[in-house]
């Protein structure tokens, strides 16, 4: 399985927002859609970074309230890692455990066609178990 295969299920919709909006408005924009993380568009295509949940959180921890009235560029993870549409879930898996990241955009072309959470590929894990599991039940059965 590859991340096309994945993106095919889910979806390609990715959630965005500009650098100059407050990190208030970014939470409410996270909690509108349930997601942990929006990529950030601004000059440089496909995207100028990211910002999680995780970001938020450890910059609460350092400067309280007052954080939320920063700027998401102020905030946001600049070096990104990204994968292809190509990429297997296999390498996606493992450049999410070396890089202990749980969100990863898509790119094809220098263009943005996705973003793959860790439940995502965890879910598509579980669903590709459970489909081996059925068949090995359905050989033996047959038997």
């Amino acid at each position: 399985m590859n991340v096309t295969h994945l993106l095919s299920i889910k979806g390609r919709e990715v959630t965005t927002i500009s650098p100059h909006r407050s990190v208030r408005d970014a939470l409410d924009v996270l909690r509108e859609h349930g997601i942990g993380a929006l990529v950030v568009r601004g000059a440089t295509p496909p995207f100028d970074g990211i910002l999680s949940e995780r970001d938020i959180v450890r910059a609460l921890a350092i400067d309280g309230a007052a954080a939320l009235d920063r700027s998401v560029d102020e905030l946001m993870t600049r070096e990104v890692n990204v994968c292809e549409e190509s990429t297997s879930l296999a390498a996606l898996m493992a450049l999410m455990t070396e890089k202990r990241i749980r969100h990863v955009p898509v790119v094809r072309d220098g263009q943005l066609t996705g973003l793959v959470s860790i439940g995502d590929v965890v879910k598509a894990r579980v669903d590709e178990l459970e489909r081996e599991r059925r068949e090995l039940l359905d050989y033996v059965a047959a038997r």
